[in-house]
């Protein structure tokens, strides 16, 4: 799993004569440096690609947890008439991919005005099937004692959940956040559909405009980018790391 991000790494602080030797050895003879990651700086708005993934991600997010909190509450916690139709509706949605739905939204936001926008990279993530069938299931598992004792003690249904039945499952909703930011911060098909500017453009798509217009077969810069692009990604997995496993391994399925 580990083996392609080190050779990213390890190609990244060669030497340009060396990157399409004929060998296996990752590790390069001649100590090339940091030039590849300079020049991919210098030549690159790198920080503002960043900062276009991190408005993004964290739009999509928010929205995404928003709507999914109460939906999945309610079906958890809230029987009603066509709840498991539904329910089942939502895991059949699970296996639409956004291929399929791309042309008829890319024409509703060019009719709309809505392309080259953050808006646009935003609106068809707001709905995550996904999270609400994660929270769901996790939902399932709180104790229905507590949510009566707190009715009966005059707490409304939207309290409970938010005071009580959400901050429960913040491992949960941890694992919904990596799983989403990751997915979002990777993402090239979509911005490359609604973005032609790049001062929008998130990573993925600005390192593409990069190597397009910039670098050329310069792969030392094009693995140094893609290694600062990495990079945050690394560091909010090992940060939610434990938050992570415990709503992966908590999450009943029921």
């Amino acid at each position: 799993m580990l083996l392609p991000f080190v050779w990213m790494f390890f190609t990244a602080i060669k030497a340009p004569s060396e990157i399409f030797e004929a060998s296996m050895w990752p590790w390069p003879r001649t100590w090339f440096g940091f030039a590849h990651f300079q020049e991919v700086l210098k030549s690159a708005p790198m920080g503002r690609f960043m900062l276009n993934g991190v408005v993004v991600c964290a739009g999509i997010l928010c929205v995404q947890l928003l709507v999914a909190i109460p939906a999945a509450y309610a079906l958890a916690k809230l029987p009603f008439k066509g709840s498991e139709w539904l329910f089942l509706g939502i895991l059949a949605a699970l296996s639409v991919p956004i291929q399929v739905t791309a042309l008829p939204l890319y024409m509703g936001l060019s009719w709309a005005g809505g392309l080259n926008t953050y808006f646009a990279q935003m609106a068809p993530f707001f709905l995550s099937m996904f999270a609400i069938f994660l929270l769901r299931q996790h939902f399932k598992t709180y104790p229905d004692e507590i949510i009566q004792a707190a009715r009966i003690d005059g707490l409304t249904e939207w309290e409970i959940m938010w005071r009580l039945v959400a901050p429960a499952a913040r491992p949960a909703l941890a694992a919904f956040a990596v799983f989403s930011v990751v997915a979002h911060w990777n993402d090239l098909y979509w911005p490359m559909v609604v973005i032609s500017a790049t001062e929008l453009a998130p990573p993925p798509l600005g390192m593409l405009l990069f190597a397009t217009a910039e670098s050329g077969a310069n792969y030392g810069a094009l693995m140094a980018g893609a290694s600062l692009i990495s990079l945050p990604m690394v560091i909010v997995f090992l940060l939610a790391r434990k938050q992570f496993i415990q709503g992966i391994t908590m999450t009943g399925f029921r």
